[in-house]
């Protein structure tokens, strides 16, 4: 609006009224796109930190012992009784002497190593033969790197030499890969050290070369194939056991594929991970998807009735209803709050008085959860009915009367917050959901650390046999089994299973992980 003086103002005081009115909505329009003009600036500036933050600083998302003191965030709240209060002192546990080196395990063989004194040795200062009367021992571990040996089969063969009936010969035992030089204890190592070790078939390759075996690479991904399809059964059960138990959850994370249909070699695939199962019977199940949409939890959960938590990705609103209740992940949450205060400058980080207020109420959430974690479900869920409720009732209040800035990242957290709010307290209602989606998280990393070895998949069947795979490892370690004995185990019993019965025995928790050992090191 431009300038009046005097003379141009009217003299009537109507059109008097008018201008100044028309002249303050001028302004209170100019006040509103300045302040939104500031508001897109500091969160510019605040993404800018965090990125900063994220490539220069330590990831994890652990509190110092300064960050815990809420002096600040005590002095934000409107009334004492509403600031959270989190112990800080610090208990100094008894010192204990350490026990020792741990006893290397009696199923290693042994390698008797004798050290003698000599005749001249043997012989006494004042003449006399000395006697043996003990022995000290001590025992090192060694390694033999890549020690590889031919499994040379020999089947003899009978005829009658009185009639003309065709000759017998001795069966083998059913193999998993029929016709193949592969051994289950090779196909054991090949798969441990590629899925569970983040070790390429190229880099294994090499290894064999340096025991004096050429294999061919391609060769090696066949059999690696073949491999993830014979446990297709042992899948198919085990994912019957996750969807079976009421709580669930589930991620997802990207996947290279070079060759499949109608998709450039360059564009992202997924895998989908699911955790499910009973604590004792605990199954991790990986599948290879080329989407990520709403049709693949939908595909995949189909008869599922219970709890799902995810993360808030959207494909998953496909199946919350009747039958699936839809529980939101606190870690993410907390993330939210933990970005803003990353982002503060680092003068200000010191009085981040707000984040540090709702990172307090998450911390006190999470305190309960630790102190309750070996209870049995009773006792968790009536602390959850109490503690956890009143602690998240007063951390709603605090929420709902926050003025911040919606565009800066500490808006965006309380907003995520009560956006989820619904979702984020249902683990209040059942002691078997966890607070987090910290414990499928977990499983997406092992996979993360071998996507960055081998980079890719060449082929869909060769993602399927990998998600296989991966399922049957992660399960196997979930049940506290070794990866290699359980894969051994399995590739040589698994061709001989003709029934569901014989398929189930072959299951991780119906193992006896001594039992294992004894069998792979006999």
């Amino acid at each position: 609006m431009e300038e009046l003086n005097a003379e141009q103002l009217p003299n009537d005081i109507e059109q008097l009224k008018n201008l100044l009115l028309n002249a303050q909505k001028s302004l209170r329009k100019k006040d509103r796109k300045i302040q939104s003009l500031y508001q897109l600036i500091t969160a510019y500036q605040e993404a800018k930190r965090l990125s900063a933050t994220r490539q220069f600083s330590p990831s994890s998302e652990k509190e110092s012992l300064q960050q815990r003191l809420f002096n600040e965030a005590e002095s934000d709240v409107d009334t004492p009784e509403e600031a959270v209060h989190i112990d800080t002192s610090t208990e100094v546990k008894a010192h204990k002497r350490r026990g020792g080196r741990k006893k290397l395990p009696d199923h290693l063989p042994r390698l008797d190593i004798i050290h003698d004194l000599s005749d001249d040795e043997k012989r006494c200062a004042c003449g006399c033969e000395q006697e043996k009367i003990g022995e000290d021992i001590t025992e090192q571990i060694d390694i033999v790197p890549a020690k590889v040996r031919v499994l040379k089969h020999i089947r003899y063969k009978y005829a009658c030499k009185h009639c003309d009936n065709a000759p017998k010969v001795a069966a083998m035992p059913p193999q998993p890969i029929p016709k193949s030089q592969a051994s289950p204890g090779f196909l054991a190592y090949v798969a441990t050290s590629k899925y569970a070790d983040a070790l390429p078939l190229y880099r294994q390759c090499n290894i064999l070369k340096r025991g004096g075996v050429e294999y061919a690479r391609n060769t090696l991904s066949h059999q690696v194939v073949k491999a993830g399809e014979l446990v297709q059964p042992l899948i198919n059960l085990m994912e019957e056991k996750a969807l079976s138990y009421p709580v669930l959850q589930m991620d997802e994370t990207t996947v290279q594929v070079l060759r499949e249909p109608d998709k450039t070699p360059q564009s992202k695939s997924y895998m989908w991970v699911m955790r499910g199962g009973p604590p004792e019977q605990s199954s991790i199940i990986y599948h290879y998807d080329p989407g990520r949409g709403q049709a693949v939890p939908s595909r995949l959960l189909a008869g599922y009735q219970g709890y799902l938590q995810t993360d808030a990705w959207h494909a998953y609103d496909a199946v919350h209803g009747k039958d699936i209740t839809a529980v939101a992940c606190w870690a993410h949450a907390r993330r939210k709050f933990k970005d803003a205060e990353k982002a503060l400058p680092k003068v200000k980080q010191k009085r981040a008085g707000k984040i540090q207020q709702a990172l307090a109420y998450i911390k006190k959430l999470y305190a309960i959860e630790k102190r309750m974690c070996n209870v049995g479900n009773e006792a968790r869920l009536e602390a959850r009915q109490t503690e956890s409720l009143d602690t998240l009732e007063a951390f709603k209040a605090w929420l709902d009367k926050q003025p911040v800035n919606p565009e800066s990242l500490l808006g965006k957290a309380i907003s995520y917050t009560l956006k989820y709010w619904d979702r984020l307290i249902e683990y209040c209602n059942d002691a078997r959901i966890e607070i987090d989606n910290n414990g499928i998280e977990n499983k997406i990393r092992p996979f993360a650390v071998g996507r960055k070895n081998w980079l890719f998949s060449a082929t869909q069947s060769g993602a399927r046999a990998s998600a296989n795979l991966y399922s049957l490892i992660e399960t196997a370690k979930a049940n506290g089994l070794n990866e290699y004995d359980y894969l051994k185990w399995v590739f040589t019993k698994l061709p001989a299973a003709n029934t569901v019965e014989e398929v189930e025995a072959l299951l991780p928790w119906n193992q006896d992980r001594t039992e294992l050992v004894n069998w792979v090191y006999a």
